[in-house]
């Protein structure tokens, strides 16, 4: 398994900066004074040792390497792994050492990437075409948090309903040696992870309360779904990418779900489903309200003894009064000037 080892005794770009400069100012002296002792007749070495130095002193300058904060390097040496520069500096390594990123030119759905081919398009009066291109295509590791938005998914429920559902991932690179080495490309690997990790948990729940359905897996039913419990299948959700992606280096700050919706072949029949069973709901509160009221009013009437009435009286009052209080349309009383019997 491969271990992260952090460079912090190569901050020392600055002084070998001024080192390489005072070295070519010699070397050009050189030159110069390589030249007086030609014509004088004199050794050329001086001249031979500035004309080398010159067209060969530009490869120590490869060494120097500039970190930004919350950025790494990966530094190789013929294939070997030398080390990883983390913190903010100005930083000299063996130049010939070359720098290791296999997801650099990877764009993903997600902050931080630039679209690679709307580079030069949306490059605006103003900006600077030089840096962002040079931003695009370097090797650098962003040690930032990242948001990740992966594509919408259908997925089937623990109901056998197709659901479409979507979710933004927040994540880091926390070992950069596992993160380039243990797998291909870490951003690849990343995404794959939560496509797998949100098909796992989602087929877990409902869309909307069910009977009889365990979540949990204690055996015992519960109310859990994916309308909601959002925030529990989110909890899940990152707990199972954060369990396949701890080899790669990277920690799953959170998951969110973004969209959450039926799939459209079956959205209508659902919304029929839900309007009618908020119509039993709403019959069922009005019925008993309803049973209340007639209780009450039965009472009342008995015991301010304001009228006698039989079962058979009684029966066709509640019968009427249920018909008034149930009706979807307000009652036309009729006046009955008559005898009762």
């Amino acid at each position: 398994m491969m271990e992260e080892k952090i460079l912090n005794n190569k901050k020392n770009g600055m002084a070998m900066l001024f080192l390489f400069v005072i070295l070519y100012v010699l070397a050009i002296a050189s030159i110069v004074l390589g030249g007086f002792m030609i014509n004088a007749h004199q050794s050329p070495i001086p001249l031979i040792i500035g004309i080398i130095y010159t067209a060969l002193g530009w490869i120590p300058l490869c060494g120097l390497k500039v970190i930004k904060p919350q950025e790494a390097l990966v530094l190789t040496l013929f294939g070997t792994y030398v080390g990883t520069l983390k913190d903010a500096g100005f930083y000299f390594v063996n130049p010939f050492c070359s720098e290791f990123n296999p997801a650099a030119k990877t764009k993903l759905n997600q902050s931080g990437d630039v679209n690679e081919k709307n580079l030069l398009g949306t490059l605006t009066i103003g900006t600077d075409s030089s840096a962002s291109l040079t931003d695009s295509l370097n090797k650098k590791i962003s040690l930032k948090v990242m948001t990740l938005n992966n594509n919408r998914q259908k997925i089937n429920d623990c109901l056998g309903n197709p659901v479409e559902i979507g979710i933004a991932v927040m994540w880091k690179v926390v070992d950069t040696a596992k993160a380039v080495f243990n797998v291909d490309n870490y951003k690849e690997y990343l995404s794959l992870q939560c496509d797998s990790a949100l098909r796992d948990i989602v087929r877990l729940y409902p869309y909307d309360v069910a009977p009889n359905v365990d979540t949990t897996g204690d055996g015992i039913a519960d109310e859990g779904s994916l309308r909601g419990s959002s925030e529990i299948v989110a909890e899940r959700i990152r707990s199972e990418i954060q369990k396949k992606v701890n080899e790669a280096g990277l920690e799953i700050i959170e998951a969110r779900i973004t969209y959450l919706a039926y799939a459209p072949e079956i959205a209508a029949v659902m919304l029929q489903r839900q309007q009618a069973s908020a119509v039993i709901d709403a019959r069922k509160m009005i019925v008993d309200g309803a049973v209340g009221m007639v209780e009450m009013a039965l009472e009342r009437l008995s015991e301010k003894e304001v009228v006698t009435l039989d079962e058979e009286r009684k029966a066709a009052m509640v019968s009427n009064l249920l018909v008034v209080l149930c009706g979807n349309r307000d009652a036309q009383p009729i006046v009955n000037s008559g005898s009762l019997y």
